[in-house]
């Protein structure tokens, strides 16, 4: 069974002044303050959160 792909993502930008659909998607990612990271599953859904909100965010393997 293949392991599923991770992505570690880390909110470099502040969600203040932001829309509210992109501070959602930093929510829906786990996401709470500027330099927390958190590892999360690289699917459709989590994908497209992180190109919303690409701006904010820097993304890597694990």
């Amino acid at each position: 069974m293949a392991k599923s792909k991770q992505l570690r993502v880390t909110l470099v930008r502040s969600t203040a002044k932001r829309l509210a659909a992109h501070k959602a998607c930093v929510a829906g990612l786990g996401l709470r303050r500027m330099h927390h990271s958190v590892v999360v599953n690289d699917t459709p859904e989590n994908r497209g959160m992180i190109n919303k909100v690409s701006y904010m965010l820097s993304v890597e393997e694990v």
